[in-house]
């Protein structure tokens, strides 16, 4: 169990789409009291007609951090593999100004490879983009701290992932937030795990890693309460935008306001 309050958010699949659609989901999602709307870093859609429409994800960013004016909002996650860090950083730093401090850095080893051979980046293996990552996470922290004007807040860093060894070690040494794609027993295990990281990095991952979970398309109901007792208070549905149907999000959203 944990002391956060627990918040609702959406991931938006910016895929087969007119960009009005997509901007018109935004304001929907806000307007029905989620806390958060991510998008993905891809290049491509992920389902679907696999040439469908698609749109970048930072530039999308920073049209929402002016549309919006409640929301938190952040891709979930972006590919380290074929984003420079000190430009990452900076453009991070200046959609949180754009947005009031209202950005969540999501950052992810990345895995899909068209994503990557289609721009020109080298995939490599799993081994070499979990390493390109952990090297890109120091450089966006010193980025982030050197830039000027300074970053609104200490921008929070949320890392997508459930790799045991690595990637849950950099998130005991870098992570705000920890996202994972698990049910609430794996959830149980990994959290342990990340906290033994945790301990051998000297950080309290307990207290200062929040749990971010993938509720895909089930009810508060049927999950909520044993991934809760799992120690996740931060709960992701994604959503198609052409056909958006906020129901199941709204019941979410009621959900988590009982809480309160």
């Amino acid at each position: 169990m944990t002391d956060r309050p627990v918040r609702i958010a959406v991931q938006l699949h910016q895929q087969h789409a007119e960009y009005g659609q997509i901007r018109d989901a935004v304001l929907r999602c806000e307007d029905a009291g989620v806390d958060i709307v991510f998008n993905w870093d891809h290049f491509f859609p992920l389902n679907g007609d696999p040439d469908g429409k698609h749109f970048e994800c930072w530039t999308m960013l920073g049209a929402w951090a002016e549309q919006t004016e409640r929301v938190e909002i952040g891709a979930l996650v972006t590919g380290a593999g074929y984003r420079n860090p000190d430009l990452l950083a900076d453009m991070a730093r200046t959609v949180d100004h754009i947005s009031g401090g209202r950005l969540i850095l999501g950052l992810g080893a990345g895995w899909k490879e068209r994503d990557y051979t289609e721009f020109g980046y080298e995939f490599g293996t799993a081994g070499s983009r979990i390493a390109t990552f952990g090297e890109a996470l120091p450089r966006i922290r010193a980025r982030l701290a050197a830039g000027n004007p300074a970053p609104t807040r200490d921008i929070p860093i949320l890392i997508g992932g459930g790799g045991e060894k690595k990637t849950l070690r950099l998130v005991a040494e870098h992570a705000d937030i920890w996202h994972s794609f698990s049910d609430a027993q794996v959830l149980v295990r990994k959290s342990g795990i990340l906290d033994e990281h945790g301990a051998a990095v000297g950080r309290d991952t307990k207290t200062l890693v929040e749990r971010s979970t993938e509720v895909r398309h089930g009810s508060p109901a049927e999950l909520a309460e044993p991934l809760v007792a799992a120690g996740a208070t931060l709960f992701t549905l994604g959503l198609d935008v052409p056909d958006l149907d906020l129901s199941l999000t709204k019941d979410w959203v009621a959900w988590r306001d009982a809480q309160a």
